[in-house]
């Protein structure tokens, strides 16, 4: 939107001031003072936001039924098709292309992005296209707003009633949801609320409202939307059916909107008059969703959309006014690293390629290894749709063929094109040309043989860390010293400091680690090399080595557990980046021999990858591109670095070496096994460093001289979110780089920056930590019961705050033996809050409004510090060995409170106890365990199978199966192949009845036995 959209909420006017056709986000919001006092109910909220939609022509109904929808719904395609259905040809059109029994979330969302024009058998038997949403002209779409539509669903007889708030229909189909939750509770409330009615409503009758693409989500102060990929996902987690690895499946992954200069706009009433005026909206549904190749839904955030809409208005703009192949047609984007350019550029280069002048678009990346990474991610955004390419003879047959649209390209296969296909006619072609990483690698020759050979081009960059004046550095052509000299005038910018504050990415969290006084280390060249000697002295790079050894679990968090995919991992990996391949051989020497007094439990899976890079540390803080040209490595490096990989492959039963295409094959196993967590540290020098995600990284081990865009790009490997567990990008630096860091953080976020990206320092934590330990301690005994709902929320309060604050606190040096709370004392409170936590989740596991509006357990903190089986079994060990007499209460009760703390060995409380008081004074303890284990399991399975008369064998198998996949499957027929049929003469006369009580039944017995070691599989 141009400018800005006033509306008078109490008149039902739409008063325009200035609207582009372009611009889906609006320039600058100044949203007006609130001149309201009073207590806003729910009720009013909504009341508010349905008359500011009806100001901006959205259309209220008021529809009561499935009938009604349905009726309106085919009124409304009427309309935009300007044709009468019969009453017949509706029905067959309505069964068959709108709510077809088999379709779900997927075929529908699917029907809307990519399908959304279908079938009509007339009666005659011709046949008229239907449109559901006209993506060509969307003003032709016709918006309709409506509250509180009621749906009835029936479980196991009974009848329950969901009202959602207010929906947005698009000709009719729901296509956006609102869910409010009034002032002054969290948004968070509804997002839950929406998870419940996709598990107990959304699928109801004809599943009109599995056609919801956005969930917009607001409390009137906050508001966030989000795509139906989380409602895709919780299905999956609701119903038991495979997860996939990368989804935005929770709350953390719902985004702001905001303006053109990432000013967020969080008010409800000013969230309306932007993201829902009309041609925002329509423009966010047919142009700005992207449809995976696994089906999953992504909705683009403001920066993404502005800049993808800045790159298309260029385009048009140097079209009409005869500018291309000049500087002027094109610009750069500054998105920081981490805020997903991949995905931006992937959609300017779809809606450009579609555009009628444009004949190819060229997505240029600068390395090999990028052109992997990009690759991948442009084959899933849509399959095929980018044509990566080996060599430069496939590149010329791309080029030449119309039907290629989309070609991914690097820039040596392009300079090595122009070089050999002199006058080509692709150069007379309206061509689009997008760098990934517009570093300086483009600003020397073979960007000017490209600018010179291309006659009419758009040419432009995506980076994170744009070279400015001020870090330019004095080397290079004088013309393209800068990245607007090289690609034209900034388009859109959104740092660093941004992409913190909308917690799209980690902060960072810094140590300086001085191991050896070794001096001022001054980085100039003319004393480098007797610098980097220094810096390699045995005795130094063994208290280096040393160190990360020491702290890499506590770096790592691996105490901590947490799914990844379809398997579990506990904490996370990292780099170690090193100045040079003789430091990197050095370190990696020095690991192998430290490691080989370790047991072989306690070795870290280390790798090292590099090859030749002219000059390992550059003036101006560039990271040389590393490529895969082992051929120029010196004997030396290269004989080492097979023993490397020769260590490799041991490790992982593999057969690379360092020959051209095995090495390639080399990092990209090497790449794949730290994105899966399966290794634990990489050496590398400057590989890695740049262009590299894993959101399993999160600590970064520096001994190297970095600096401005090398520093950043370097920091930016360990801040991608993943889960609540990872709360930063953990660096620690060997070497004073602190001046360095806070110049780079100054310039690509902005002076105010330091402290937001960095966290505090850990005094100021700490300090808070006693303080509310302390407060706990002194309002809240140990181990009592807390009786008023008061005292329990403040106290629910007080330890979700104590836990959050210690798991940052764990991560620094000064934490260790400075709790404030015992290890008893923290199971007690442990205990107590999972009481409540328990307590409240089956009171809101009903369809009242939850109780704890105002209060977020932190389940998941618990979890990281979770006691588990075999820590029970050596205090059982302990107990055995030091009971005597057998009157030890005071240990046998230490058991006790240990399960009470352990979320997962609740449930298994009398199981373990029964086991305590059982165990023989000799004998293994884990061999005792096992055997009562398997002996309860097989007792309590042939309870339920009597007790529901359930076929024995097959029984039998699907429990095996679930303890082998670690899930209980309930979904399709399987729980019905193990129910024994149904007599007509029966008195189980509700078979939904029967099948429920049996998966609740088997759900608590997986639940209870799950985790229990070898238990978990019959003996045959």
């Amino acid at each position: 939107m141009g400018g800005r959209v006033m509306i008078e909420a109490q008149a039902r006017k739409y008063d325009t001031i200035a609207v582009s056709n372009e611009s889906t986000v609006v320039s600058v919001y100044d949203a007006d003072p609130s001149k309201e006092t009073s207590y806003q109910s729910e009720a009013q909220l909504e009341r508010e936001f349905i008359r500011l939609l009806e100001g901006q022509a959205y259309e209220y109904v008021e529809l009561t039924s499935e009938e009604h929808l349905v009726t309106n719904l085919r009124t409304q395609l009427e309309a935009l098709n300007r044709f009468t259905f019969s009453d017949e040809e509706w029905q067959r059109f309505f069964k068959e292309r709108i709510a077809s029994t088999g379709d779900g979330i997927v075929e529908k969302t699917v029907r809307i992005q990519e399908d959304h024009v279908q079938l009509l058998t007339r009666d005659d038997g011709t046949t008229k296209n239907i449109t559901l949403l006209d993506k060509q002209n969307i003003h032709n779409n016709r918006l309709q707003v409506i509250n509180q539509y009621a749906v009835d669903r029936g479980e196991g007889g009974a009848s329950f009633s969901n009202r959602y708030d207010v929906t947005v229909l698009v000709n009719g189909l729901p296509m956006v949801h609102i869910e409010l939750k009034r002032r002054g509770v969290p948004i968070r409330e509804a997002f839950n609320q929406i998870d419940r009615y996709q598990r107990d409503s959304f699928w109801a009758g004809s599943g009109l409202f599995e056609y919801v693409q956005l969930f917009v989500i607001s409390n009137g102060t906050q508001t966030k939307y989000y795509s139906n990929t989380t409602r895709r996902q919780h299905v999956a987690d609701a119903t038991g059916m495979k997860k996939k690895s990368k989804t935005s499946n929770s709350f953390e992954f719902t985004s702001w909107w905001a303006d053109a200069q990432n000013k967020p706009i969080l008010d409800l009433t000013a969230f309306g008059k932007t993201f829902f005026a009309k041609h925002s909206l329509l423009n966010i549904l047919t142009r700005y969703c992207v449809l995976t190749s696994d089906r999953l839904l992504l909705v683009m955030r403001p920066y993404q959309i502005v800049a993808t809409e800045k790159i298309l208005q260029k385009i048009d703009i140097s079209t009409n006014y005869k500018t291309l192949g000049s500087i002027e047609a094109g610009g750069y984007v500054w998105h920081t690293t981490g805020s997903g350019k991949t995905l931006t550029s992937f959609k300017a280069a779809q809606l450009a390629s579609r555009l009628e002048s444009v004949d190819k678009v060229l997505f240029v990346v600068d390395r090999k290894d990028l052109d992997y990474q990009t690759m991948k991610e442009y084959d899933r955004f849509e399959k095929g749709s980018a044509n990566s390419n080996n060599s430069t003879a496939v590149l010329k047959r791309q080029l030449e063929d119309p039907s290629k649209r989309i070609i991914i390209t690097t820039i040596q296969k392009l300079s090595t094109f122009i070089s050999k296909n002199k006058g080509h006619e692709i150069y007379s072609g309206h061509i689009v040309l997008i760098f990934d990483e517009c570093h300086r690698s483009q600003f020397g020759d073979m960007h000017t043989a490209i600018t010179k050979a291309f006659k009419r081009y758009n040419l432009f960059g995506f980076t994170g860390t744009p070279i400015f004046a001020e870090n330019s550095g004095s080397g290079g052509n004088p013309q393209l010293k800068t990245t607007a000299q090289a690609f034209g005038e900034k388009l859109h910018t959104y740092t660093i400091k941004d992409a913190i504050t909308d917690q799209n990415v980690l902060p960072f969290r810094i140590d300086y680690v001085n191991t050896m006084k070794v001096g001022s280390v001054i980085d100039k060249q003319v004393s480098s090399i007797d610098t980097e000697n220094a810096l390699l002295s045995p005795v130094r790079v063994s208290q280096v080595a040393s160190y990360i050894l020491e702290h890499f679990d506590q770096k790592t968090k691996r105490s901590v557990g947490y799914a990844l995919g379809e398997k579990r991992v506990r904490g996370f990996n990292s780099l170690f980046a090193t100045a040079s391949i003789t430091a990197a051989r050095t370190y990696y020497n020095e690991f192998k021999r430290q490691q080989a007094e370790l047991t072989p439990d306690r070795r870290l899976k280390i790798a090292t990858i590099f090859s030749y890079a002219p000059n390992p540390d550059t003036e101006d803080g560039v990271l040389e591109e590393e490529g895969f040209e082992t051929e120029n490595l010196s004997g030396d490096a290269r004989s080492f670095l097979e023993t490397a990989i020769a260590d490799y492959n041991q490790m992982f039963g593999t057969s690379y070496d360092t020959s051209s295409d095995s090495f390639q094959n080399y990092y990209k196993d090497l790449s794949l096994r730290l994105k899966n967590r399966d290794l634990d540290m990489a050496i590398v020098v400057n590989m890695f460093l740049t262009g590299f995600d894993a959101t399993t990284m999160n600590t970064l081990w520096v001994d190297k001289n970095l600096r401005s865009h090398g520093l950043i790009q370097a920091y930016s490997r360990t801040n991608r979110i993943l889960n609540s567990v990872k709360t930063y990008g953990n660096i620690v630096n060997f070497r004073d780089l602190e001046e360095a860091t806070n110049d780079a953080i100054a310039l690509f976020g902005n002076k105010d920056a330091a402290g937001i990206v960095l966290l505090r320092p850990y005094g100021e934590y700490y300090d808070e930590y006693a303080e509310k330990a302390s407060a706990l301690l002194e309002k809240f005994v140990p181990g009592q019961h807390i009786d008023s709902e008061a005292a329990q929320n403040e106290f629910i309060k007080l330890y979700g705050e104590i836990l959050r604050l210690k798991n940052i606190l764990t991560s620094f040096d000064e934490f260790a033996g400075n709790e404030v709370l015992t290890e008893r004392q923290a199971q007690d409170y442990q205990s107590v809050y999972l009481d409540l936590w328990n307590e409240r989740k089956k009171h809101d596991s009903g369809e009242k409004e939850q109780i704890t509006s105002d209060l977020v357990f932190e389940i998941e903190l618990i979890k990281q510090v979770e006691i588990n089986v075999d820590y029970i079994l050596l205090l059982v060990q302990k107990y055995r060995e030091e009971r005597g007499d057998g009157n030890d209460k005071e240990l046998r009760a230490g058991i006790s409170r240990a399960i009470d703390s352990s979320p997962s060995l609740r449930n298994k409380k009398d199981l373990i106890e029964n086991f305590v008081d059982s165990v023989s004074v000799d004998g293994s303890v884990q061999d005792e365990w096992q055997a009562y284990v398997r002996a309860q399991r097989e007792s309590e399975l042939e309870e339920i199978i009597v007790s529901e008369n359930l076929k024995r064998e097959q029984t039998l198998g699907f429990v095996d199966l679930a303890f082998t996949d670690g899930v209980l499957r309930t979904t399709g027929t399987v729980v019905t192949k193990i129910l024994p049929p149904v007599s007509r003469f029966s008195k189980e006369k509700n078979h939904g009845e029967k099948k429920r009580r049996v998966i609740e039944k088997l759900t608590v017995f997986f639940e209870r036995f799950i985790g229990l070691a070898s238990s978990n599989r019959r003996r045959l």
